[in-house]
């Protein structure tokens, strides 16, 4: 596998970095993965699913995120992505999309999304970009819940009283605060994540990770997630694109499945004919990192191959 790392530039000039994973000279690829990556982590953590992609045949790209990763440059600039950040946010995947269409031109895109970076994808949906992509996978996402204008309502406070910057310890419980207590012994307060201690530790270590967002952030962060199952937005949905939705049975983000189910449900009811789901038993939040990650990342390549265009088979050759 080749890697590159460049930057993109903005319409408002923030320097957005960006990872490029490609197969081998001479390789063929028969299509491109983008990867939108999730809250307080970074896209370098998709190394190893890039390295089983590429040796597939296909181009893989990944931005850091306002406010995550080398995009925000340091550690003590992590969880702010600025302000109007989760459109800016969109307007990247977008921007990225078009670069790497251009590099691979006649190849079809499709974008792979986990946790906040599935919800990005479940506006982009319902925004006319929607074209860009041939197709959506959705992991450990979650359909509508309650509570979402309170969580608003408690962040625009935080946000009146002590600034758009505060990092706020209350809002982080409010969201992540009983996420282990489905799970016995609690070893760290990020045991949710994965099954494999060695992983949670990963991510533990990484000073790149888990940081507390700001006030900002959970403010706009609550107002995406009540928009995206709103009925006007809703009714702009793509039916016409084929979406996979990946969980872990255990995943307290989706609420051990039943916010999956109500979501898989929602997207029927608008219409969406191509629309498949997987909950794996004992599955946590993120499956890339399980236990039974090599039989995830399996199922997800096997997702592709079947919605690959079929002028997408005749494998192109790699970009040199």
């Amino acid at each position: 596998m080749l890697e590159n790392c460049f930057t993109m530039t903005d319409p408002i000039g923030v320097n957005i970095h960006v990872y490029e994973w490609l197969p081998e000279p001479d390789s063929p690829i028969r299509g491109i993965l983008q990867i939108s990556h999730g809250m307080c982590e970074t896209a370098a953590r998709y190394f190893r699913f890039a390295e089983l992609l590429t040796s597939a045949g296909y181009a893989v790209y990944a931005n850091d995120h306002r406010g995550h990763g080398k995009t925000a440059g340091r550690v003590d600039l992590l969880g702010d992505a600025g302000e109007d950040g989760f459109y800016w946010m969109r307007r990247n995947l977008i921007q990225l999309a078009e670069i790497a269409l251009a590099k691979h031109k006649g190849l079809p895109i499709f974008l792979f999304s986990h946790s906040m970076g599935s919800f990005l994808a479940q506006k982009l949906m319902c925004e006319e970009d929607n074209d860009v992509y041939a197709g959506y996978i959705l992991s450990g996402t979650n359909g509508p819940r309650s509570m979402l204008r309170l969580g608003e309502s408690l962040a625009e406070i935080q946000y009146k009283l002590q600034g758009e910057r505060h990092r706020s310890v209350l809002l982080n419980s409010v969201v992540f605060g009983t996420y282990n207590r489905s799970f016995s012994p609690v070893r760290t307060a990020f045991d949710w994540l994965s099954s494999d201690p060695d992983e949670v530790d990963q991510y533990i270590a990484d000073p790149f990770c888990g940081a507390i967002c700001t006030t900002r952030f959970f403010r706009d962060f609550f107002r995406l997630l009540r928009d995206i199952h709103t009925p006007d937005s809703l009714c702009k949905l793509c039916k016409d694109k084929p979406i996979y939705l990946l969980s872990g049975e255990k995943d307290p983000v989706g609420m051990d499945g039943q916010g999956v189910r109500h979501l898989v449900e929602l997207y029927r009811k608008q219409g969406v004919q191509n629309l498949e789901y997987h909950l794996y038993p004992g599955g946590r939040h993120e499956l890339l990192h399980e236990v039974n990650r090599d039989q995830v990342a399996s199922d997800v390549l096997d997702w592709l191959v079947r919605h690959l265009p079929s002028e997408a088979m005749l494998l192109k050759s790699a970009v040199k």
